[in-house]
């Protein structure tokens, strides 16, 4: 995790930053938003935005992308019985979206992937647009939507396959212990996929 001015080194740090909760769903039609308990309805503009805010700006936001009709075409979880903990065993277009993903640091100025996991059917990852005494400010000209867009893009175009499902969630990282809860998710995810919201029991 980056060290600078909004959030200290590693995930037991502690910050003075609010305790806001925003999430959004992103669909064909619209967008959900919640904050703080009120739920309101956002449609959407040329980009996928959240009304009134700044997706350009510095800050840690929490990605989920899912893959088509939630098909589980990643990767496989293997091992965890007494002697093996889970993991990951990437399909090619698993390997072939890891390796944008890994991309997103080296193609765009200040932002970088501080935590990402591949599952069978959907992706989580940390990213962060980065400011304050360490970076100059992020460009104004790109935006969370414009770098998953991108990723996706990239991948499908590759792989020659429809990946991805049009829409994903974006979540604003608020506060350390939000930030320390997707992190822990995101670590222990493979371990705990038989219980996973997106684990669907085959026939």
């Amino acid at each position: 995790m980056a060290n600078g001015a909004m959030w200290a080194s590693s995930p037991t740090g502690k910050t003075n930053m609010g305790k806001t909760n925003m999430f959004r769903k992103n669909d064909d039609t619209g967008s959900k938003i919640v904050m703080d308990g009120s739920t309101v309805d956002v449609p959407f503009r040329k980009q996928l935005r959240l009304n009134g805010f700044n997706y350009s700006k510095a800050g840690y936001y929490y990605i989920t992308i899912c893959t088509l009709n939630r098909q589980e075409t990643l990767c496989k979880i293997v091992g965890g019985d007494a002697h093996i903990a889970p993991s990951v065993l990437l399909s090619e277009h698993g390997k072939i979206i890891e390796k944008y993903i890994k991309n997103i640091d080296i193609k765009y100025e200040n932002t970088f992937i501080d935590k990402y996991v591949i599952m069978p059917n959907h992706i989580h990852m940390i990213l962060v647009r980065a400011n304050g005494a360490m970076w100059a400010s992020p460009p104004t000209g790109i935006t969370i939507p414009s770098i998953i867009r991108s990723l996706k893009i990239l991948a499908t175009k590759e792989t020659g396959a429809a990946l991805f499902q049009k829409s994903y969630y974006d979540h604003i990282i608020r506060d350390e212990d939000d930030y320390q809860t997707k992190w822990n998710y995101i670590d222990t995810n493979p371990a705990r996929w038989a219980d996973d919201e997106y684990f669907q029991v085959k026939p």
